[in-house]
């Protein structure tokens, strides 16, 4: 007797549906074919206990298990339940004529309850573009699938409650979230506020700014400046995210197994790796592909906490995905993509001893230290960052100072009152939303020039010796600018305030 029982695996964010095709014969044995992995081969093991355990039996019958398609490499363990049903019903102990209009996941214990799985989402979306009619996993995952409308999503806790379910004796109920209820659930009161940030105005504007463009910055300043609790609060002045941000952001981190008990995502991430990262940590991979921290990223913020001291090879392989806001993992057998559209906010000091250009503080470091220490940083790398900034430490009177600063809720207005600008004027491009992600094309588009503005712009990029990437930086800061200030056109004072902010591009800046 030939049962089919169907799973599904997870490549990158997309998912495909296995079926797991389960032959009774006459005989003993137990073959499992379909190029599993050893999770899936010792599956027999926990499938066996769990079904003792539950009053069931392993058949003493020659058992021929393929996963289809039998070319796909299947890994983890979330089969044992698609598996476990595929054997009750082949050998008869259980009756499931409709087993096959459902996609089934799960890892089970020894005694027959399930434990969590990865990719819940993806699986939903693809059974519900293939015309399942539900989806059975662990109660653990059932808030991320059930995101998805029109398919019937099971959360249940073990075997048995499957089991009930197809024999017609349980009282299982599908689990419906309404998505747009969920989504709408903002936070305006942020964990991290701008109020409680003293003085700093300047970088405050910088923020603000590059909030507003989807633009990468970099702090300069010593220790104790307020880099870090900058940075911390930028989260909240960012925009809401739009629905499909959020159905992509909750994807790539239900791949990445990081959403239990959690629906649909409607918090930009804030991701803040610590400087010994590995770049197959940063950037995704793996012998079995997962995403990495600027893919968790992903409609969010990446962190780098005193960037030179990460590895240069690292920040090198940030070079490409930064570009193309997206990562290509190769393989001998296959190629994965995760999408990696994320804000970089980088910090560091700008010497060894943190105390270069603080004028109440001895430098202790030489010309030449400081040197070192700056070249961790490549030049490409650093004209991928459209904003440098130099923090100073604040003066006594200002962190005395009890009067209110501005609340991160007043600024997102601003912020989302320029994104909204752009979102109208890329409305007939569909890849790109904010204006850090014009191409050369747009940029030459929408950010044309009067005869004063490229005059002014000439003579900075002959005194800095700007880079032509560094060019097309500054024109998109100064869009920026012109959009917070609902002005059509780009005028001299928002170039010349984009200038402003390449801090690292002037000439003499390290002595």
């Amino acid at each position: 007797m030939l049962i089919k029982v169907y799973g599904s695996a997870v490549f990158g964010v997309e998912a495909t549906t296995i079926t797991v095709e389960v032959h009774m014969d006459k005989g003993i044995g137990y073959h499992l074919v379909g190029l599993p992995d050893n999770a899936i081969k010792e599956s027999s093991f926990r499938i066996a206990a769990a079904l003792k355990n539950n009053g069931l039996s392993l058949p003493g019958k020659k058992i021929t298990i393929n996963m289809a398609p039998a070319d796909l490499r299947k890994e983890g363990s979330a089969y044992d339940l698609p598996l476990a049903i595929g054997i009750l019903v082949g050998s008869d102990q259980i009756k499931a004529p409709e087993v096959e209009q459902y996609v089934i996941m799960g890892e089970l214990s020894l005694d027959g309850s399930l434990q969590s799985i990865n990719g819940a989402l993806p699986i939903a979306i693809k059974a519900k573009e293939e015309g399942f009619k539900g989806f059975f996993l662990p109660k653990q995952n059932v808030k991320e699938a059930a995101i998805v409308a029109g398919l019937d999503v099971y959360g249940v806790e073990n075997l048995q409650e499957v089991i009930d379910f197809f024999e017609g004796r349980g009282t299982l109920e599908p689990t419906v979230i309404d998505t747009r209820t969920e989504f709408y659930k903002t936070l305006d009161f942020p964990e991290f506020d701008f109020s409680d940030v003293r003085g700093q105005e300047s970088i405050k504007r910088c923020m603000e700014i590059a909030a507003s463009g989807g633009h990468n910055i970099i702090l300069i300043g010593p220790p104790g400046a307020g880099k870090t609790m900058l940075a911390k609060r930028l989260p909240s002045i960012l925009p809401p995210m739009t629905l499909r941000e959020a159905l992509e952001t909750t994807k790539i981190h239900s791949v990445a197994g990081k959403l239990k008990e959690v629906g649909l995502m409607n918090q930009r991430p804030f991701r803040s790796p610590h400087h010994t990262i590995s770049n197959v940590a940063l950037v995704g991979g793996g012998s079995y592909p997962q995403p990495g921290e600027i893919s968790m990223a992903h409609n969010g913020v990446l962190f780098l906490d005193e960037l030179p001291e990460f590895k240069r090879d690292v920040l090198e392989v940030m070079r490409q995905p930064l570009e193309d806001r997206e990562v290509t993992i190769s393989r001998a057998k296959f190629t994965v993509t995760y999408p990696s559209s994320f804000m970089l906010v980088a910090s560091m000091n700008p010497s060894p001893s943190g105390f270069f250009n603080d004028p109440s503080m001895p430098n202790t470091s030489s010309p030449h230290e400081m040197q070192r220490y700056m070249s961790k940083i490549s030049g490409p790398l650093l004209d991928r960052i459209d904003i440098h900034i130099e923090v100073t430490p604040v003066p006594f009177e200002k962190l005395s100072d009890d009067r209110k600063a501005e609340s991160s809720v007043e600024i997102r207005k601003r912020v989302t009152a320029a994104r909204e600008l752009q979102s109208l004027r890329f409305e007939a491009l569909p890849n790109i939303h904010y204006n850090a992600q014009m191409n050369t094309k747009q940029i030459r588009e929408f950010c044309a020039l009067d005869e004063q503005s490229k005059q002014l712009l000439k003579t900075a990029m002959e005194r800095l010796n700007l880079s032509a990437r560094a060019y097309d930086r500054i024109l998109k800061v100064a869009r920026t600018i012109a959009d917070l200030d609902a002005s059509p056109h780009i005028i001299p004072g928002h170039i010349a305030e984009a200038i402003q902010y390449r801090s690292l591009d002037r000439d003499g800046w390290l002595g």
